[in-house]
């Protein structure tokens, strides 16, 4: 029996992290093989080069996609859809895969999506139906990729309903749950001695993660969004709490979060990091939760999605991630350094907040997603029927 061709895009860092299960999934299944597209931050040496995280997994990428981004700005972002576009279609093109799956909401998975569409590629989403309504991008982007692919992966129960609504046809719509989840209950990630090893913190004293996004539509204000944060950071390094701050996507906007961040670098208890990759971010989001005693703090997606799974506390700055489902563990500040100060000192010494985290209910699905992928892409049938896409409103 011939083996369907899926074709999966990457373009970014924490996109990959969660197309991880997915990825092994598809290259476990016997009906399926895949071919991986690498672009965007993957290629950029700013952000770390994570093409050497997916290439230390294992996975074979197939070919790279150029996308430039020389600038800072919401111009670049959009010459950089361009570049992707018009480099992976003449790619797809030579492929013909049967299937193309693009992840979430960036700009690079929109390019990917417009190019697959276009060509009549049927298209799986994963991670539509979301809520972010505070300022970036992503909503806009997210809900016109769903309009744009002909299989809708969601995360939660609302997302699937919100699709519905949207006109999708019910039976193009899978709630298969958060595909990290399958890495966090194989409990894939970093030990307390590879953490020790890498790293040199003392696991009897505090810790935080931090990651702070810039938002799109908000450029101009990047500084005055992530000064307040840094001072909170620099307030508990002199404290003694161990401090991890990793760089943030290369939206527009990044690059000037990164020379604030840079200035840091010297400083006592503070670790700046390109990225923690998902082996230690995972490994330390245990050790802040279940093992020790830590928070993560900043406005990442992840810090709502993926903080639940370890019982740890998250602190979300700003308006990035309002309206997106969440649990318990969360705590909302405005960029404003008391009160982020304020929201991190009952992360990490309120026990009553902290036994609250440690119970707190996942609603992004209790994991084996990826399986569920693979397996509704190696059986759909592929027709007029999935490829001619009906408005059901």
């Amino acid at each position: 029996m011939k083996k369907r061709k899926i074709a999966i895009f990457t373009g970014n860092r924490a996109e990959y992290g969660l197309q991880y299960p997915i990825i092994s999934a598809i290259a476990a299944n016997p009906k399926l093989e895949y071919y991986l597209f690498v672009s965007g931050a993957h290629l950029e040496e700013n952000f770390g080069y994570t093409k050497r995280e997916i290439e230390k997994d294992g996975f074979r990428i197939w070919q790279e996609i150029k996308a430039e981004t020389r600038a800072d700005d919401l111009l670049s972002t959009t010459h950089a859809i361009g570049h992707i576009t018009l480099n992976l279609s003449k790619a797809l093109n030579k492929l013909k895969p049967d299937f193309l799956v693009v992840y979430a909401d960036r700009f690079e998975g929109f390019a990917a999506v417009i190019a697959g569409s276009q060509m009549g590629i049927p298209v799986a989403h994963i991670e539509g139906g979301d809520i972010t309504e505070g300022g970036a991008l992503d909503d806009y982007v997210r809900h016109a990729m769903t309009k744009l692919s002909h299989l809708h992966f969601t995360t939660n129960r609302q997302a699937a309903e919100r699709i519905a609504k949207l006109g999708e046809e019910k039976w193009r719509i899978f709630n298969t749950g958060y595909p990290v989840i399958d890495l966090i209950k194989q409990k894939k990630y970093a030990t307390l001695q590879d953490i020790q090893q890498k790293y040199s913190l003392d696991i009897s004293k505090p810790i935080i993660i931090y990651t702070q996004h810039s938002i799109s539509t908000e450029t101009k204000e990047v500084k005055a969004q992530i000064r307040p944060s840094l001072e909170a950071m620099k307030y508990f390094a002199k404290k003694g709490v161990q401090v991890i701050i990793t760089y943030p996507n290369n939206d527009a906007g990044g690059k000037k979060i990164i020379k604030e961040i840079e200035k840091l670098h010297n400083l006592d208890n503070i670790i700046v990091t390109a990225h923690l990759g998902r082996f230690f971010y995972h490994g330390m989001l245990e050790l802040c939760g279940r093992l020790g005693v830590g928070v993560c703090v900043g406005n990442s997606s992840s810090g709502i999605k993926e903080t639940p799974a370890f019982g740890c506390p998250f602190v979300n700055i700003g308006s990035r991630q309002r309206g997106r489902l969440r649990s318990t563990n969360v705590i909302d500040t405005h960029y404003d350094k008391n009160q982020i100060i304020k929201a991190i000192e009952k992360s990490l010494y309120n026990e009553n907040f902290r036994k609250k985290c440690k119970k707190c209910l996942n609603p992004y699905g209790k994991g084996n997603s990826g399986r569920q992928i693979a397996e509704m892409l190696a059986k759909i049938p592929i027709d007029k029927n999935l490829i001619q896409k009906k408005i059901t409103y």
